[in-house]
């Protein structure tokens, strides 16, 4: 249930208000809108008619039923985008934040070298894999608390945030200590326990889609990081699986519409997942941009063919350069700030 606040209305009273919905069973949300506020009350819909005795309050407009089953990612709950900020990069609304660097860290100068190249191209974020989820249990597996290591060396050369997978429930406060935000991938989308630990720490998530989820499976995953407090949550659309071969994964790129419409959560693309080949990196990156997505997540390497994980998606350095440049032109058309 949405409990729409008349404007004007005290912290102290927003507070009781909060308290009362406590009393009657529910988890209270605040939500501070442009215009006004609104608490969300997430719980058993079998009961929410105990919730009507809200309505006797002054201070309270009206309550709304919330009709989506994801209650704190719907758009009903909060009608403008929201807006996700770490520490310099943002995503959502009018900013298109480019996140870049290599599948996997290696070493301290490759992780170096391509975090002060790709902020120097214009990416507001680092990525890069310390824990690594992979298909065969003989590939690579990373460098895990060496990696984490290697990555804050990295954002002390270059000043950029970075974000990191994490893999199991146990390791969230390990791999959290040292990111800026967590990544919780395409196989671990609905590993409720890893959401709800994620959630509980705080630190910002960005939540890729499965291979297999639909959308409404996709927003649910997101709610149990929102349910857990956890406010900053970005999805990233990753590419899911269908009968193609082409590619590795076919980008859904009618998500980023989708989302938008359901959602006030920021929504980026990952295209070096969803292509698996370099070449039609570019060309999909141009599709986010112009489709109104939030944002990209993009794999670069100073040396794709000696990479030790996923080379053949990597872009180089000079390629990421070039489709900076080119989305920088492309960002005046559609009034996203890169």
């Amino acid at each position: 249930m949405i409990i729409v606040l008349k404007q004007g209305c005290s912290k102290k009273t927003i507070d009781a208000i909060m308290k009362h919905v406590e009393k009657l069973g529910f988890s209270p949300h605040a939500i501070i809108g442009v215009e006004r506020t609104v608490i969300g009350a997430v719980g058993d819909d079998r009961e929410r008619h105990v919730l009507e005795v809200l309505e006797a309050n002054p201070c309270v407009e009206k309550l709304v039923p919330i009709l989506q089953p994801y209650k704190l990612a719907s758009k009903q709950i909060r009608k403008e985008p929201s807006v996700i900020k770490v520490k310099g990069a943002s995503f959502g609304g009018s900013h298109f934040g480019v996140i870049a660097g290599p599948c996997s860290v290696e070493s301290e100068k490759q992780i170096v070298e391509t975090a002060i190249k790709v902020k120097k191209a214009g990416a507001r974020m680092l990525r890069g894999g310390a824990f690594k989820p992979r298909t065969s249990p003989y590939s690579f597996q990373g460098l895990e608390r060496e990696g984490l290591k290697l990555l804050v060396k990295a954002r002390e050369e270059s000043g950029l945030p970075f974000v990191t997978e994490v893999i199991n429930p146990e390791d969230v406060e390990l791999v959290g200590e040292y990111t800026d935000m967590l990544q919780i991938g395409a196989r671990n989308v609905q590993n409720f326990s890893l959401l709800r630990r994620a959630g509980k720490f705080g630190k910002p998530i960005l939540l890729k889609r499965g291979m297999s989820t639909t959308i409404q499976e996709w927003l649910m995953s997101a709610e149990y990081v929102l349910s857990e407090g956890c406010r900053n949550v970005i999805l990233c659309e990753r590419g899911i699986r269908t009968f193609e071969n082409a590619t590795r994964n076919t980008l859904d790129i009618s998500a980023v519409p989708v989302i938008h419409e359901r959602s006030h959560l920021p929504i980026i693309i990952d295209p070096s997942h969803a292509a698996g080949v370099k070449n039609y990196i570019a060309p999909l990156s141009y599709a986010a941009m112009a489709c109104g997505a939030d944002g990209l997540i993009v794999e670069v390497h100073p040396e794709p063919l000696k990479a030790m994980c996923d080379g053949p998606q990597s872009l180089d350095i000079p390629e990421f350069i070039a489709l900076m440049k080119k989305l920088k032109s492309l960002s005046a058309f559609n009034k996203k700030k890169l």
